[in-house]
């Protein structure tokens, strides 16, 4: 483990002619009226969109449909046009069709709120509490490399997440920059293994 680079923030979405909610509390209430109707739409089995909503699903006590789609930009055309109204995706997916106000953000899925979406409220804020979905980019190295290295790399990845310029690019782009030490990096992989499995577990979802 050398460091994480940056966070990817989901957040969830609907084409509000479909689904006409005004907020995370009302979309909850609509869903559960129409148990199994309400289709959404992820990257994949197993992907970060897939495993935001249904981790979603078992915390709001909601049950949607999962759509698997192959293709990131067919997502956003479905999403516009309506045909799969709903997906938790990740921010930079949609980002110029939340700008064109195509589509309706109803909350991110972090802790805090997104410096590429500053606007839009957290889930905790909607009133979802124990909620917290987002993907992430870290560099690892091979096992065995010396501390002392791992150590040097780490700290020139976060001189570099540090500069502003860089910060600015990644945010622009719906990025949240992050960085960490090697041993705050390898504690977080490991909870984050603990967490999913559970999750996964619990929902029921299985290799294809």
């Amino acid at each position: 483990m050398i460091s994480p680079v940056a966070t990817v923030v989901n957040v969830l979405v609907v084409n509000d002619t479909k689904i006409p909610v005004a907020n995370v509390k009302d979309f909850i209430a609509h869903v559960k009226g129409k148990p199994g109707a309400i289709s959404y739409s992820s990257a994949g089995l197993g992907s970060s969109q897939h495993l935001a909503a249904a981790y979603f699903d078992i915390v709001a006590g909601t049950r949607m449909v999962h759509v698997n789609y192959r293709s990131g930009s067919q997502i956003a055309l479905d999403l516009v046009s309506g045909d799969v109204p709903v997906s938790f995706q990740l921010i930079p997916n949609v980002i110029a069709q939340l700008q064109a106000g195509q589509i309706k953000a109803l909350a991110v899925t972090t802790k805090t709120r997104s410096k590429s979406l500053p606007d839009v409220q957290t889930m905790t804020e909607a009133g979802v509490e124990n909620y917290e979905s987002y993907a992430w980019f870290g560099i690892t190295a091979p096992k065995g490399t010396p501390p002392a290295i791992l150590e040097r790399m780490s700290k020139e990845i976060r001189l570099a997440v540090a500069d502003p310029a860089v910060q600015k690019r990644l945010i622009d782009i719906g990025v949240e920059p992050h960085s960490s030490s090697p041993a705050e990096f390898k504690s977080f992989l490991a909870e984050e293994i603990v967490k999913w499995s559970g999750i996964i577990k619990d929902a029921g979802i299985k290799p294809n």
